[in-house]
């Protein structure tokens, strides 16, 4: 086989669909630079590594520019890396799974390519993710839950620790000021709990017996229909926040949610956890999560 004059002819093909064919051309580079890959691995394996460097000089010199050993070696590790993950999304273009080709961990690419197709992601919303290390944020349990396709919880995609984004480095900070951090960018903490939240309001008042009480933040899920309940502590977790979130849940279960709706979820955020103190809590429904101040 003339792996070469195969490779030139999928690239040229794929320059011609690049200019009359807008609407597949994000599907037709993903089929040529998977054939393209899939040769350069083959003819390795009958030349030598450095086969890919001499192709390189001969399809830029016949070609033009964009054929360098560096974006021929992207698309040999595409085609290795489709190998793996055993099926191409249509959703993703070819500048997705770029951002995808230094990871090494099989199941945090799929977890990757997933949240891509459900919330259509752009390149560079993908790339702050895999930046922000979110899939290795994710607690273990949830991790097993994707890897053996069970059911997941709204508790499931909650990042640990949660990053709040920050203008200031604060030395110092009062729950005030991280309720404060929090509104300025809400979208971006909605993010970091998941997927399918919904602000209602901070500061939410509610009556318990004559006393008026404030929930830090109360948010709803609609993808889980759920209302969640976000305590901020810039402490260490104590016993009485426990009993604190589980008032106001059990107040929302009663005087707002709905039959139809599922039972309220309390998200305690605190600057250090207490693994003991959680282990020692019967209410599932509570979660905690530490807070990691980002400039």
């Amino acid at each position: 086989m003339n792996y070469y004059n195969e490779i030139k002819s999928e690239l040229i093909n794929n320059e011609i669909t690049k200019k009359i064919k807008t609407y597949s051309k994000s599907k037709n580079e993903l089929i040529t630079y998977y054939n393209v890959g899939k040769m350069l691995n083959e003819a390795g394996k009958h030349y030598g590594k450095y086969i890919i460097k001499e192709y390189s000089k001969r399809l830029t010199a016949e070609l033009g520019k964009g054929y360098t050993f560096s974006s021929l070696t992207r698309m040999k590790k595409f085609y290795l890396l489709l190998e793996k993950v055993a099926t191409v999304s249509q959703q993703l273009s070819y500048g997705h799974y770029i951002e995808l080709l230094p990871l090494k961990n099989i199941n945090e690419i799929k977890y990757y390519i997933n949240i891509c197709e459900c919330q259509n992601l752009t390149i560079r919303e993908l790339r702050n993710k895999i930046k922000n290390s979110e899939y290795r944020r994710l607690d273990e349990e949830t991790k097993n839950k994707l890897i053996n396709n069970k059911e997941t919880s709204v508790i499931d995609y909650v990042k640990n620790p949660i990053l709040i984004k920050s203008i200031d480095d604060y030395e110092n900070i009062s729950e005030k000021i991280l309720q404060k951090l929090i509104l300025e960018n809400i979208e971006s903490f909605m993010n970091e709990l998941g997927n399918g939240f919904s602000f209602i309001r901070s500061e939410y008042k509610i009556k318990v017996g004559n006393v008026y009480n404030y929930i830090d933040l109360l948010l709803y899920n609609i993808k889980y229909n759920c209302y969640v309940v976000i305590e901020l502590k810039v402490t260490e977790l104590k016993k009485e926040h426990i009993g604190q979130i589980q008032i106001y849940m059990n107040y929302i279960d009663k005087k707002i949610k709905t039959f139809n709706q599922d039972k309220t979820i309390g998200i305690i955020i605190c600057k250090k956890d207490n693994k003991y103190i959680v282990e020692y809590c019967s209410d599932k429904r509570i979660i905690t999560r530490e807070y990691s101040i980002v400039i």
